[in-house]
Order: structure tokens, then C-alpha cells, then sequence
């Protein structure tokens, strides 16, 4: 059980009064006659009425849902048919903000590859209309795919709106991901379409990815039209260029779609076999996104930016903020380029009110000695989000150290999955050191024992025990939905296993503890593995580290840490002592390693995850070909090295 953490925050009266938190309650108490007395009780009414939160939540958003019959006609997992005959559009609550106010800055885009541009909501809106007038002109309806290989730019959101607008199914994929990840990928789906931008820059040096995306293009069979997006040389024969999709503006026409209708495909991190598609719902996605901006207190005064790339879920995520009529700001480049602190100048230029990010870059920054808060005028600053791995309590001690005293740190935890959070934030409740706030609205979030025993104060394995709109609606050519349960519903009958380790605190917050299929368990006694990357990475020498604990047969478990250090660093015996005395102190001399081994990177999704679960397949014998898909991974050199570890130690037990 973990201590009280400190409290590092609080909100002024002033703050949590004109939060879009507190205003939905207010609402719930002058429509609907519901009063609570905390946000545990508000949140303990949204996961036991579901229907009556749902609907709250359509009307106090004024979503565009019309229509239904019933809310959950039957609440199971999965297979649960949310508001069966309504129907919306996802891109309605988006573009509905160009009629209000069309001269309004929309798009901030910061590119190494563009510079910066900035697009009005009628701009974005007449772009918009004239890709979808394109595509439908191509012959593009309802249910056809179109993927793309873009950049997190203008275009893609453009080409995404103009797409699900006809009813047809999205999905992206970043130009930086390799050959094989975006097969992988697009295959599965059977495109109709396929927008590519052939070049980019990023770290100051011009990437050309012309014949990777012409092979690409060739290898996806049934594919009809190639649009490009032009960066200064030439496209290939038999491509269309963007600009002449655009050059006719015009209003789009959203199409009103059954609320299930599919809005898009995203993946599984692939990191091995073939990654999960993912679909998800034009309604689930809608309601999540409503849900979200409640949390994250988004507003129309909002300026907003979530360092994300196109393939991660967060780049869907960002345009939670849009729907809100907030300005959107778009990085499109290296975040170290030409240092660390070229996205705090974005902050500081642009007047942002809220920024987000993955935790790796935050401890990136703090283990660089970056100051923002010293260097950089960051008083428009209100809000930090961050996500992708746990942020460990020196993450937050550096922001309220060297970002702003008086910011809201908000990290959230959720995923590809749902599109959405499990675990996030609350602008009316304090903020304690390395605890996410709350559980989300309308998520029946818990902590399970082994033996389906829900627990507070522990760490167990995190369920949701009641439906949610967002959740997938299906894997797409897992007809007989195999894979689906396979994912999710296999440990506990009907009730959603995510796979992370969670602990929810006797004061409401909860703790990440990392991935349950990649535990420590050393003689009975389990761990997540970031209890000890806090320990390890807490120190000044330790840039990165990854753990894995290897259960041979017959042979008692085997722990192996892989230590990044500083430049000119070196693992002596001084160094191994330190590492050791830091577990020791921290968490427990149970916990030691078996070997510390230094290696040059930690190898990495393209989200920025540790590979923990492919390290440790790899050191147990698997086949190196099979355990990662190189091509999902931000650095497949760094692999390498560990594959070279494992053959010494299979031939050391040999």
C-alpha cells in the first residue's frame, strides 16, 4: 500500500468554481435535481445509472445524437449496443465552430517541414467540404477505407474530418514508422484511398520517403486513388496532388450515420504479431471525447497542444480539444531540436493554456536540466497533461520545480483501446505527487485481486465492470470475435482486463505501476516494473533503464536491469553499488538484480513505451524475428544489442 503522497496543488476557489467540472454539476443539480456531495458519489451515480450519465452528458454538451430507441438495451461485455437507432457524426460537434465564429484561429501548426501556419475554423471548415466533395467524387461512400501516412499537419486532421464526414472508415499511420509496421497495418483494412506526404523534415535533416511509400502503395491490393501531399520535389506518376483537392472550398455535409457506424481504425502498439485494428464507433468516440473535456476543463478560450505523433492514439485524441471551439496547436517535428526546450518556446510563443505530453519527455527534460519556468514566459500556462508510462513522483516535483508552481498537473491513463482514460483528472480536487486525480466519468474502473476481489490500497490488475461506449465495437477480421475476447475478457468472464497494474489510494487518486503481463515476481512477492525505474532512474548517472524478470523451468526467476547512462558513464563496481543501494533503499534488497548489464538505449515504441515484454521473450529463447516488429519500435537498432545478451546467456544455461 503506498503512503499518502503530498499534496503538490490545490485549487483556488476561483479555479474549481469556473471549472467545466463544477459547471456540470451545477447542471445536474438545475435539470435533473441530482446533488452530491463529492466527486466520489458523483462518480459512484455515473457508473450505476448509466443511462442516466449518458444522456446528462449528450444534453449538457448539446451533442448531435438523435434518435435512440433505448441507451443499453443490455449491459454486457462485449458486445454492448449503445443508443441502438440514433445516429450522429463525429465531425459535427468539429465544424459546427466555423458557422459561430469562422474568422477564429483553429490550427497553429509549428513544422520543421512547413514552419508556422495558422488556419481560420472557415478555412478549416471550406478545406474540409472540398475533400470530401473530392472523395466522393472518386467514389468514396459510406464503409469504404482511406488511410494515410501524414504528419501531425493540418492535412491530416482535413483529410480525416472530410473522410468520416461520407461515412467512410479512417486510418493513419506516422511517415517515420517503417515499411513492414505499415503494412502490417493497412492491409488488414483493404483500402480504398491512400494520402501519403512523400517527404519531412525532423532534427533539422529532409527524410524522403518516396519509394517507400510507392512500394507501400503497390503492396496494397485494391487500392484505387494516391493523393500527395507535396513538400517541394515532385510526386510520382499516377498520384494526385492535395492542392487540387482543396482548391475548390466549399461548406462540408456531414452525414448523419447510425451511432455504431465505424469512425476509424487504430492499432495496437504491434510490437508483436500482427497488431490489433482496433474499430471504434462514431457515438463512442463522440461521448468520450465530451466526457474527457469535462476533466481536462477544455473550454472555447482554450489554446491547446499535445506533443504527439500521427500514430499515436493521442493524436485522435487532441481533437477532444477542437470539438470544445478550442485553438488547436500542432507539432510537427523533433522535440529536441534544436534542444529541449524548442516545445516550452511553443508554450511561451503561442499563449498556450494547455500542454501535454508523454512522461519520457518530461523526465527527458528533467534529466537534461531543462528550465522552462526560468527561462520562458509560461504565464498563460494553466494545465499539463502527460501519459504513455507512468510519471514518477520526481516528474512531478521537476514540473512544480522548474515548469510553474502554480500549474495543474493532470496525467491520464487509458489507451489505444478506448480512445480515451481510465484514470485522469479533476480540476476541483487537489494534486498529489505521482497519483492521477480520479476515475472517469461513466468508468467503472477497479483494481482486481487474482481472484476477481476488487481492493483500494493495493495494487491489482485494472478492470472496467460496465460497459463503455468507446470500447471497440470490434477487431476488424476477427469475425467470430475470438481475438476481441482473447484481448480483454479471457482472465475474468465479461468484465474488461486492460493489463496495467493499478492501485487506487483511500483518498480516490490511483497509481500506475506498469504492465501486469510484465511483473517482477520475486519469490511470491509481486512488483511493477516502475517501482524500480524510480529507484534506478532517481539516479543523476542513470538516464534510462529497462527491467525484466525471466521465469526459467526448473531454475528460480532470473532479474536483468539495463541501465542507460550518462555520456563517458561507466557500470563499475561503484556504479553497480549505487544501482544496488538505490533498490535497496527504495523498494526492497528482495528486488535486487541478478545482473546489471549498460547498455546504449532502451529500446522503445513509437509512443515512447519500454519493450519490456519483448526483452524478456527475447532473453527467454524467442525467436528474435517474431518477439518485435521492428518497424513499430522508435529505435529497431537498439534491439541488437539485447538480442547479443540473450545468446550469451541461452549458451551460459546451456
Amino acid at each position: 500500500m503506498a503512503d499518502e503522497n503530498p499534496i503538490l496543488w490545490t485549487p483556488s476557489k476561483d479555479r474549481a468554481e469556473a471549472s467545466t467540472m463544477a459547471e456540470f454539476q451545477r447542471w445536474l443539480r438545475a435539470e435533473r435535481g441530482l446533488d452530491f456531495a463529492d466527486y466520489d458519489a458523483l462518480w459512484h451515480w455515473s457508473v450505476t445509472d448509466l443511462a442516466g450519465f449518458w444522456t446528462a452528458l449528450i444534453e449538457f454538451r448539446d451533442l448531435p445524437v438523435t434518435g435512440w430507441r433505448e441507451v443499453l438495451p443490455e449491459a454486457r461485455m462485449p458486445g454492448a449496443d449503445w443508443f441502438p437507432g440514433a445516429t450522429t457524426n463525429f465531425a459535427l460537434p468539429i465544424l459546427r465552430h466555423a458557422a459561430a465564429h469562422p474568422d477564429d484561429t483553429a490550427l497553429i501548426l509549428w513544422s520543421e517541414t512547413f514552419g508556422r501556419q495558422r488556419l481560420g475554423w472557415g478555412e478549416l471548415a471550406d478545406r474540409v467540404g472540398a475533400v470530401q466533395a473530392a472523395l466522393k467524387a472518386r467514389g468514396v461512400t459510406r464503409g469504404d477505407r482511406v488511410v494515410a501516412i501524414l504528419p501531425n499537419t493540418p492535412e491530416a486532421l482535413i483529410a480525416m474530418l472530410a473522410c468520416v464526414s461520407l461515412g467512410a472508415i479512417w486510418s493513419i499511420c506516422s511517415p517515420d514508422m517503417g515499411h513492414v509496421a505499415i503494412l502490417d497495418r493497412f492491409r488488414q483494412i483493404a483500402p480504398k484511398v491512400l494520402i501519403a506526404q512523400h517527404a519531412y523534415v525532423h532534427g533539422g535533416k529532409r527524410h524522403d520517403r518516396t519509394a517507400l511509400i510507392e512500394d507501400i502503395a503497390n503492396a496494397l491490393p485494391g487500392l484505387e486513388q494516391r493523393i500527395g501531399v507535396a513538400t517541394g520535389t515532385p510526386l510520382p506518376a499516377g498520384w494526385t496532388d492535395w492542392a487540387t483537392l482543396i482548391a475548390r472550398p466549399q461548406p462540408p455535409e456531414p452525414e448523419m450515420l447510425p451511432f455504431s457506424h465505424p469512425v476509424w481504425v487504430v492499432y495496437s502498439s504491434g510490437t508483436t504479431g500482427n497488431p490489433k485494428p482496433i474499430v471504434h464507433g462514431h457515438g463512442g468516440i463522440l461521448l468520450e471525447g465530451a466526457k474527457q473535456a469535462i476533466h481536462m476543463d477544455l473550454t472555447a478560450t482554450d489554446r491547446f497542444c499535445w506533443m504527439t505523433s500521427s500514430g499515436w492514439i493521442m493524436w485522435n485524441g487532441q481533437w477532444t480539444a477542437l470539438a470544445q471551439g478550442a485553438t488547436v496547436a500542432l507539432f510537427d517535428g523533433a522535440p529536441n531540436h534544436p534542444d529541449l526546450l524548442e516545445l516550452w518556446r511553443m508554450v511561451a510563443e503561442e499563449r498556450l493554456t494547455y500542454f501535454g505530453a508523454g512522461a519520457a519527455f518530461y523526465m527527458g527534460c528533467e534529466k537534461a536540466g531543462v528550465r522552462p519556468g526560468a527561462t520562458l514566459d509560461l504565464s498563460a500556462l494553466r494545465s499539463l497533461g502527460s501519459t504513455g508510462s507512468p510519471l514518477s513522483p520526481e516528474g512531478y516535483d521537476w514540473i512544480y520545480g522548474e515548469v510553474k508552481s502554480d500549474v495543474w498537473l493532470a496525467p491520464i491513463s487509458g489507451g489505444t483501446d478506448l480512445a480515451g482514460a481510465f484514470v485522469l483528472g479533476n480540476p476541483m480536487m487537489p494534486v498529489r505527487a505521482g497519483e492521477m486525480q480520479c476515475r472517469a466519468l461513466g468508468n467503472a474502473v477497479r483494481a482486481y485481486d487474482p481472484d476477481g476481489r476488487e481492493v483500494i490500497g493495493e495494487v491489482g490488475e485494472l478492470v472496467c465492470t460496465e460497459p463503455l461506449p468507446a470500447m471497440p465495437l470490434y477487431l476488424w477480421g476477427d469475425d467470430d470475435g475470438s481475438r476481441l475476447h482473447e484481448s480483454y475478457f479471457d482472465t475474468y468472464p465479461g468484465i474488461w482486463r486492460h493489463g496495467d497494474w493499478i492501485e487506487f489510494t483511500a483518498t480516490g487518486g490511483s497509481i500506475i505501476y506498469g504492465r501486469s503481463d510484465a511483473t517482477i515476481n520475486r519469490r511470491g512477492l509481486r512488483l511493477g516494473s516502475s517501482e524500480i525505474y524510480r529507484a534506478v532512474e532517481g539516479l543523476d548517472e542513470v538516464l534510462d533503464s529497462l527491467v525484466v524478470d525471466l521465469e526459467f523451468l526448473g531454475r528460480d526467476s532470473f532479474m536483468a536491469l539495463f541501465v542507460v547512462l550518462r555520456e563517458g558513464g561507466t557500470l563499475d563496481e561503484a556504479m553497480r553499488d549505487r544501482i544496488g543501494g538505490a533498490i535497496r533503499a527504495s523498494v526492497s534488497a528482495r528486488f535486487l538484480p541478478d545482473d546489471i548489464v549498460q547498455m546504449a538505449e532502451v529500446p522503445r515504441t513509437l509512443s515512447g513505451k519500454k519493450l519490456e515484454v519483448p526483452v524478456k521473450k527475447l532473453l527467454l529463447g524467442g525467436d528474435p524475428e517474431k518477439v518485435v516488429n521492428r518497424d513499430s519500435m522508435a529505435n529497431p537498432a537498439s534491439f541488437d544489442a539485447y538480442m547479443d545478451y540473450a545468446r550469451e546467456r541461452q549458451a551460459a544455461l546451456a
